[in-house]
């Protein structure tokens, strides 16, 4: 049995896992940075689809577009920080494609 498979075929954690600890610190922000731009589109096309069918007033589709905005710019300041691009947050499903949406 090669040294990297564990007892039942399935590959060992540390052959899964490469903990580097000069990266934690970007591998975590990448993963919380992941999570919110997840959020942050979902949002987004929750809001689209309010403002397409009229359920919001004018007030609140300004307060939702201008809260967006913030929330994006912050975002692109926060990947500039730790190095990251926005292709590095769209983690590959494998058979389910991509997380986040390419348009």
């Amino acid at each position: 049995m090669p040294e990297d498979r564990a007892p039942g075929g399935r590959a060992s954690a540390s052959r899964r896992l490469d903990f580097d600890p000069d990266t934690v610190e970007r591998d975590l922000a990448a993963l919380v940075l992941t999570v919110v731009e997840l959020l942050r589109q979902l949002v987004e096309r929750q809001a689209l689809r309010r403002v397409e069918v009229g359920d919001l007033g004018e007030e609140q589709e300004e307060r939702i577009g201008m809260t967006l905005m913030l929330l994006e710019d912050r975002m692109e300041l926060l990947r500039e920080r730790f190095g990251l691009t926005p292709e590095e947050l769209n983690l590959d499903l494998g058979p389910l494609g991509p997380l986040l949406p390419t348009d």
